[in-house]
């Protein structure tokens, strides 16, 4: 357990932490790449949370942990969203933003992120961004 000297940054560095090694663990990446699933979480947070309507990406947001959500609205202009994307236009924006070459699909990594994601969002939370999207890309979320 992290030791911050704060009890609630304890847990939010723990449980990110712990999403963390979940992305690690589906790639079948080591601890030593937590750089590249630190970078594939936030490319997959940024592209979902400006593909949602504001209400749906603060309602999202209230559910991540404090320290994922502070990366979730790094850099987010309210102003600009929803942002129209389809599966393919998400999809290219996720590759975009990532600095790393890997192995799967853009596909099957935004999958394996949200994996790891989905585990922490309730199923009513989870199924309204579900039914934010449009269903080519809907078919991708988890």
């Amino acid at each position: 357990m992290a030791e911050t000297g704060y009890a609630p940054f304890n847990r939010t560095v723990d449980k990110t932490n712990r999403i963390l090694r979940e992305i690690e663990e589906a790639h079948g990446w080591s601890a030593e790449h937590r750089n590249q699933s630190y970078a594939a979480l936030r490319a997959v947070l940024h592209a979902l949370r400006d593909r949602l309507t504001v209400d749906e990406s603060a309602h999202l947001a209230a559910q991540l942990p404090l320290l994922i959500r502070g990366v979730y609205y790094d850099g987010w202009r309210p102003s600009v969203v929803p942002v129209k994307a389809d599966r393919a236009e998400f999809l290219e924006r996720v590759a975009k933003e990532l600095a790393f070459d890997f192995p799967e699909s853009e596909e099957d990594l935004v999958k394996m992120v949200l994996r790891a994601l989905r585990k922490h969002i309730t199923d009513g939370e989870w199924e309204d961004v579900k039914s934010s999207m449009p269903r080519d890309l809907a078919s991708i979320l988890p």
